[in-house]
């Protein structure tokens, strides 16, 4: 078991980390202290900027960036829509075909732009055929696919494609090196346990293309004193792209990425995908890459009868093994997915 796990409330047979992560009893704690802060009116904006900048620091150690390179938004479609806007007209785009919407639409939903939509496994072929820019899950949120980024990388580079990453389902457990890509982006609910309206992405200083299209006060290097318009100075690093900060959620985002930061993102790979293996194994699957499982045959329905948590995605129950997780979890989820198999 992982040193941290302790640090989480038990909640047996949650396995539905894809969704949404669950927070470490200091996160869930700062988050009740932050709603009694503001239901006083106590809570000081202004000094949050240190969580803020915690949160730079948590998530550029975590997918390999530094934390000047680090921009903050709400959501991961809103990231990926300013690199979409950023784009000149007629752009050549590729995407996965089934990856997630947020990472597809912002593209597709642009009349201005060339899109072509490919199996995964014909992202790096496709993009050595000539792309402005290749933009894909590193795994796939629907079963867990994982993307080989050595060979994305390396294609992008010889094509001179510009690349968008989301990490989502990457992010926390998925050794990553940021610096790579143009754009690295994660929503931090999943598995960086914090909470829902947190996005965080890592842009790379030759990433200066893409523009502050939600330009903010906060996209500012001295914020409060830019407040006003319209003489703003946004910052030359990754700040330029910033929105402005969800105040009642920042320190328990910072707190959630740290946590992680401390056990490090190896060993917490490690195990989860451990424990993904061995619920494989116990179900009659070959080993994988990711602790994302998908399972066909199997109504997640009658797995939370059985007390088990999951979800249903392209109609197979998809489980997810992370920190929290052991070896009980594998055996509850095994015994149900037996039982469910055979009814």
């Amino acid at each position: 078991m992982l040193e941290i796990a302790s640090a989480f409330r038990r909640s047996p047979g949650y396995l539905d980390t894809p969704s949404y992560g669950l927070p470490a009893r200091a996160t869930a704690a700062a988050v009740r202290r932050a709603v009694r802060a503001w239901e006083h009116g106590t809570l000081d904006p202004e000094s949050l900027d240190g969580a803020v900048d915690r949160m730079r620091a948590g998530f550029a150690t975590l997918v390999g960036s530094r934390p000047q390179d680090v921009a903050l938004a709400g959501s991961t479609s809103q990231v990926v829509g300013m690199v979409a806007a950023s784009l000149p007209d007629g752009a050549r785009v590729v995407v996965a075909d089934g990856d997630f919407s947020s990472v597809m639409l912002p593209f597709t939903q642009d009349p201005r732009l060339d899109v072509r939509v490919v199996p995964l496994a014909r992202i790096v072929p496709e993009t050595l055929l000539g792309a402005d820019l290749v933009a894909v899950s590193a795994v796939q949120s629907s079963d867990g696919t994982v993307a080989d980024l050595d060979a994305l990388a390396t294609a992008a580079r010889l094509a001179g494609a510009r690349t968008v990453l989301d990490v989502s389902h990457a992010a926390g457990w998925m050794v990553l090196d940021a610096s790579r890509f143009d754009v690295v982006v994660a929503s931090a609910y999943k598995w960086l346990g914090a909470p829902r309206g947190i996005a965080l992405a890592a842009v790379r200083p030759e990433a200066s293309w893409v523009r502050p299209v939600h330009a903010s006060w906060y996209g500012a290097d001295a914020p409060w004193a830019s407040l006003y318009g319209p003489d703003v100075a946004l910052s030359a690093t990754a700040r330029r792209l910033d929105t402005s900060p969800p105040w009642q959620l920042v320190e328990a985002g910072a707190l959630a990425l740290e946590l992680l930061v401390r056990q490090g993102v190896e060993e917490i790979g490690r195990h989860s995908i451990g424990l993904a293996d061995d619920f494989r194994a116990r179900v009659g699957l070959a080993p994988g890459a990711s602790p994302i499982v998908s399972v066909a045959g199997v109504d997640p329905a009658a797995l939370a009868r059985a007390g088990v948590r999951a979800s249903a995605r392209g109609g197979r129950a998809r489980l997810g093994f992370y920190l929290y997780n052991d070896v009980r979890d594998v055996e509850a989820a095994a015994s149900a997915v037996r039982v469910a198999q055979a009814a």
